[in-house]
């Protein structure tokens, strides 16, 4: 079949495709989840000076070498406060967590090792130097790149951004991936259902995908299978990073969608692969907006999007393309051979008394089954032209619990 592409050429034509969006600049109250777009460094050092890990008195370790020993209280060292004098011998400063450390003073005895008295204070417990001290800059250095580009934030990194003094962050903008269904058979979850209709699932599936990958997805619809109902609804995409259309790329007499937008201009890179399921999948261009012609089934419009639009999400985003993560597990049963396509057959996993993943094929691969594919740990990857395999052979499989928004 030499007019199909193979997964991996589709997946490099399609990354390439793609260049980093532009940045903009967030509230950090609003960066959680975003891509960071530049290397943020600390804006102070952290902390400021030394301060005290415990409550506690400040002294000279020389003076509590040797216990007990009373030392005279002269100021309090309180968090947001500072004692602005110098410890002498003999004397101490009563300090709180957080509180700056005094000059002259090297150590901290915490208050359960002392009597908390005054104006005398009798330390019971010798304290060595830097006892219970933070060092100024121990966490980090005014100036210190700590968050680098093309990271996604989350809550540790806003907490660290914060303690770095940036309210505003650069993020990458969100792509905008506008949705257009097609097909007389299907209305939207909640609308009155035909006797000859279903209910559409691709795209709620998708935008769920791709707002959890960071994009924006917007909603064009469900076009009738006719051309001035897809060229209406099309129009919707101006502005888009990318125009995802849902079903009518094959060949049929219904399929509408390359002949709609080929009249307006659609040029297109290639419309099939050599895959299971998703054979019928189109990529091109629209007056410069990137257009993905999903299959109509949801099996196999959603293993597209895990292959094809998450990498594509991802460049967009600034971050690396790495595809989808692969592991080795043994089949849980006989798999048969493969033909020329390359098959992602839905699985459940289990772990063997070796401890090896053990990965077993749905008994049904219909493409139409969404519940299967919800029940699926992941996928297993069958070659084009693969021999039959027995139960316990190695394979490479996906896990979908490791891809963000599966």
């Amino acid at each position: 079949m030499a007019d199909l592409i193979s997964v991996a050429e589709a997946r490099e034509r399609i990354a390439a495709a793609f260049q980093p969006l532009a940045t903009e600049m967030v509230a950090l109250t609003q960066a959680a989840g975003r891509v960071l777009a530049e290397d943020l460094e600390a804006r102070r050092t952290q902390p400021p000076s030394a301060v005290s890990a415990m409550d506690g008195y400040a002294a000279r370790a020389a003076d509590v070498a040797r216990v007990p020993v009373k030392l005279t209280v002269i100021g309090e060292a309180p968090a947001g406060g500072a004692y602005v004098g110098t410890v002498s011998q003999g004397q101490a400063v009563r300090i709180f967590t957080g509180g700056p450390v005094p000059a002259g003073a090297d150590t901290v005895i915490i208050q359960e090792n002392t009597d908390m008295g005054s104006p005398e204070v009798t330390v019971k417990q010798a304290a060595p130097k830097g006892q219970h001290i933070r060092e100024a800059g121990i966490d980090f250095s005014e100036g210190e790149v700590l968050l680098e580009a093309g990271r996604r934030l989350g809550a540790r990194d806003i907490g660290l951004a914060a303690s770095m003094n940036h309210p505003w962050i650069p993020v990458a903008r969100r792509p905008r991936v506008a949705l257009l269904a097609t097909g007389d058979e299907v209305v939207r979850p909640g609308e009155p259902v035909g006797p000859n209709q279903i209910v559409s699932s691709n795209g709620p599936a998708l935008a769920a995908f791709i707002e959890s990958r960071g994009g924006l997805a917007i909603d064009l619809g469900i076009a009738r299978d006719d051309e001035a109902s897809i060229r209406t609804l099309a129009r919707g995409a101006r502005g888009a990073d990318l125009l995802i259309t849902m079903g009518g790329v094959s060949v049929g007499d219904r399929d509408l969608v390359q002949k709609v937008l080929g009249e307006a201009g659609l040029e297109v890179d290639f419309w099939r692969i050599a895959m299971k399921p998703g054979k019928p999948l189109m990529f091109g261009t629209l007056g410069g907006t990137p257009v993905l012609g999903l299959p109509g089934n949801p099996v196999s419009s959603m293993v597209c999007a895990l292959l094809f639009l998450g990498p594509a999400l991802d460049r967009m985003l600034g971050l690396p393309v790495i595809g989808v993560p692969l592991v080795r597990a043994r089949l849980g049963s006989d798999v048969r051979p493969n033909n020329f396509r390359e098959d992602y057959m839905r699985a459940t996993f289990a772990t063997g008394e070796d401890g090896a993943l053990i990965a077993t094929p749905l008994p049904i691969q219909d493409s139409s089954m969404m519940s299967a594919l919800a029940r699926s740990d992941g996928l297993i990857i069958r070659p084009p032209d693969a021999p039959a395999a027995a139960k316990g052979a190695w394979t490479d499989v996906i896990p979908l619990g490791d891809i963000r928004g599966a």
